[in-house]
C-alpha cells in the first residue's frame, strides 16, 4: 500500500476477503483529502463494485492474480479512481439481477465511468466532481423528471431548468431510468426552461452507456 497526500495507491490479492480493507482505506483517504462525505461515499461504492468484478471474474478457475486500486483528487477537488487488474474482466449480463447491476451502480453513483480493456488487463476508471463548492442557481424551478415505461423501452420526460451544475444529477437520474444502458430510453425536452447549459453532457453521457449496450437514446425537442 502507497499512502500519499496526493494519491493513494492499493495493490490487493484478487481475495473476497480483501475488499472490505480496501473499501475502508479508500474512504479514509478520500476523507482526508477534503472530499465530501457523500461524494466519498459514492465513490467508495462505484470503486467497490469494480473491485468485486475483478475479483470474482478477472482470473478464471484456480489463477491467482492481483487487483490495484489508484486514487487522486484534482485542484478542482474532482476524485478519480481507477481499479486495475491483469485479467479477463466480463461486464456482467444485462439482465435484471443483483450481480448484473454492477455497472449500473457505478454509473448512478459517479460522474464518469470509462472500461479501458487491453490485452494486458482492464481498468475501470470512476470520477466525481465536488459537487459541494458548485454554484447554485437562486431561484430558478428544480428540474422534474418523470419516468414512464412503454412496450419499446423508457420514456423520461424532463421539465425546468437545468443548470450547468444539475448536469451531474440529470445524467444519473437518466442512466437510472435507462437501467444502466440496458433499457431503450426516449427522452422527451419539449418542456425544458430557460437553462439548458447541463442537458449537453448528460444526453451524450447517457447516449454513450446505451451504446454500450448495444441501445440509442432518443431525443425529442419541440
Amino acid at each position: 500500500m502507497l499512502l500519499h497526500e496526493d494519491y493513494l495507491a492499493l495493490r490487493i490479492p484478487a481475495d473476497p476477503h480483501e475488499v472490505g480493507p480496501v473499501r475502508h482505506r479508500l474512504r479514509e483517504w478520500l476523507r482526508e483529502s477534503g472530499v465530501d462525505e457523500d461524494e466519498a461515499s459514492d465513490l467508495v461504492l462505484a470503486a467497490s463494485e469494480a473491485i468485486n468484478n475483478s475479483v470474482e471474474h478477472a482470473y478464471p478457475g484456480p489463477a491467482h492474480g492481483t487487483v490495484e486500486v489508484r486514487a487522486h483528487v484534482d485542484p478542482d477537488g474532482t476524485a478519480e479512481v481507477d481499479v486495475t487488474d491483469h485479467g479477463r474482466w466480463r461486464v456482467p449480463p444485462p439482465a435484471l439481477t443483483t450481480r448484473g447491476r454492477g455497472l449500473l451502480l457505478m454509473r448512478e453513483s459517479v460522474d464518469e465511468v470509462d472500461v479501458l480493456r487491453r490485452a494486458s488487463g482492464t481498468t475501470v476508471r470512476l470520477r466525481r466532481a465536488r459537487t459541494s463548492v458548485r454554484p447554485v442557481t437562486r431561484g430558478a424551478p428544480e428540474c422534474d423528471v418523470r419516468v414512464h415505461e412503454t412496450s419499446s423501452g423508457v420514456v423520461a420526460v424532463v421539465r425546468g431548468d437545468v443548470p450547468a451544475e444539475a448536469g451531474p444529477s440529470l445524467r444519473r437520474t437518466l442512466t437510472t431510468a435507462a437501467r444502466g444502458g440496458t433499457v431503450p430510453l426516449t427522452v422527451d425536452l419539449s418542456g425544458l426552461g430557460v437553462e439548458r447549459s447541463g442537458v449537453r453532457r448528460a444526453l451524450h453521457d447517457v447516449a454513450e452507456a446505451l451504446r454500450a449496450a448495444g441501445n440509442r437514446l432518443t431525443v425529442r425537442t419541440l
